[in-house]
């Protein structure tokens, strides 16, 4: 499973050493004063965006904050993101994005059977939702809102994944015909309630690989066509 990046290196301020070889409390730059500049200012933005909403939620997410947590001026982010919505929207079409690598290279790493390929493609989705639940809400809130093209499309490549496993299965005769959206919400849904049972508690994450094999095992035993 892909692992994610760490904040990219805070923008460097030049400023003149005290005799100490730190700048002294007058010689530091205020709030107002740091600089537009950084090396990659919108992935650290959003590395930092992501982290907050991990760890203290979405409510306490401002273009403020983060500007004082990466190092630059407050109206810096604003060059890439106009106001609060826009780094929502694009904290989500990043998250689509990176759940979007995680279930490919689950489905690529797994082999050709498609056993496998389903069951360790909904292992990574479960992993994602009870690792970023707050990230994953976010997400989903903003592909439903008035989302930008971009978001829409990146949501879609992420679900293509599943949706190409349910025609493979279907193709093999594991699974019954009919439209693959279908059956894919009923995977959908069982698989994301295994995450809401985890992040509420109720089944405690060492037993999260068992639960999914079960479920798996479910889904095919009632999906299987009839003979």
């Amino acid at each position: 499973m892909s692992e994610r990046p760490s904040v990219s290196e805070r923008a460097s301020v030049s400023e003149r050493p005290s005799a100490a070889g730190r700048p002294s409390a007058a010689e530091r730059p205020s709030a107002a004063e740091r600089p537009y500049h950084h090396g990659n200012l919108r992935t650290a933005l959003l590395a930092q965006a992501e982290r907050i909403v991990r760890e203290r939620g979405v409510q306490e997410l401002s273009l403020r904050e983060l500007a004082r947590e990466v190092g630059v001026s407050h109206g810096a982010p604003r060059r890439h993101f106009p106001d609060r919505q826009a780094l929502l929207d694009a904290l989500a079409e990043d998250g689509f994005a990176r759940l979007g690598a995680e279930l490919r290279s689950a489905v690529d790493g797994a082999g050709d059977e498609f056993r496998a390929r389903l069951q360790a493609t909904a292992s990574a989705y479960v992993r994602f939702a009870t690792r970023d639940a707050a990230l994953l809400e976010l997400m989903f809130a903003s592909k439903h809102g008035e989302q930008s093209g971009a978001l829409h499309d990146a949501a879609d490549r992420a679900f293509s994944i599943m949706f190409e496993l349910i025609e493979q299965g279907q193709a093999e005769g594991a699974l019954e015909r009919g439209p693959s959206v279908r059956v894919g919400l009923v995977l959908f849904a069982t698989i994301q309630g295994i995450a809401a049972l985890v992040t509420g508690g109720m089944v405690q994450a060492e037993q999260l690989d068992e639960l999914v094999a079960d479920a798996i095992a479910h889904f095919l035993r009632g999906s299987r066509v009839a003979p």
